[in-house]
């Protein structure tokens, strides 16, 4: 019979988790299966895999073929790297004191490895933390900062409103002085015009005593009658 190391699906739509299983090549994705080895969670940066190393590799060793995924996990675990070693020793290329200490070796750089990217991941996140926390100081200056200039123009508004009033206060008032002292003024009028008729009228007397001067004349001419007689 044909075996497989495949991924069965779990979790919910969008948060998907897996079981690492051993199930004949003719089942279905989600069907029975033979064995279980492990699990895998993609969901975690990195990615959470627990597995059982020995009945993985005792599988892998038996012929069973894993998937794509399911090689690069084994991979990523070491078993793969184990098999290798182990058919090493079969054919006498290397002892098992060698192939213990290389797997050692290739462990320990390996959990370096992975520390190194868990601190950097640390370190982004700190720093993606801080960024966030840069623009939310920042979004919050630029509203202050906008409340405050949606607040100066309303008074400067009330302001210039109040100066307006003032302005029409004192303007009402010099109207109101204006037409106080209108009366006085109309009063003053017929003076005036009476000034004017007299001057109109005066060149008429003048006319008139020019007129009746000649009439005195004949007064003159008395003399000279008696003269006569």
């Amino acid at each position: 019979m044909a075996t497989k190391i495949r991924l069965q699906r779990f979790g919910k739509k969008g948060k998907p988790f897996y079981h690492v299983v051993v199930a004949d090549a003719r089942a279905p994705r989600d069907g029975k299966f033979i064995e279980r080895l492990g699990s895998y969670n993609p969901n975690t940066n990195p990615a959470t895999i627990e597995i059982n190393f020995e009945k993985a590799l005792d599988w892998v060793n038996k012929g069973a073929q894993p998937t794509d995924t399911c090689r690069a996990i084994l991979s990523y675990k070491g078993i793969l790297y184990k098999k290798h070693l182990e058919g090493g020793v079969k054919k006498g290329a290397l002892t098992e004191e060698q192939a213990e200490a290389k797997f050692a070796l290739w462990l320990e750089g390996k959990t370096v490895k992975i520390e190194g990217k868990k601190e950097i991941l640390s370190k982004s996140k700190q720093e993606i933390k801080k960024a966030t926390l840069l623009a939310e100081a920042k979004k919050k200056e630029e509203m202050a900062a906008a409340i405050i200039a949606k607040n100066t123009p309303s008074e400067e508004v009330e302001e210039t409103e109040v100066e307006e009033t003032s302005e029409v206060e004192v303007l009402a008032g010099v109207e109101e002085t204006v037409a106080e002292e209108a009366p006085e003024t109309e009063e003053e009028a017929p003076v005036a015009e009476v000034e004017e008729t007299v001057v109109e009228e005066a060149p008429e007397a003048e006319v008139e005593v020019a007129e009746e001067a000649p009439a005195d004349e004949p007064t003159e001419e008395a003399p000279s009658d008696e003269t006569a007689e």
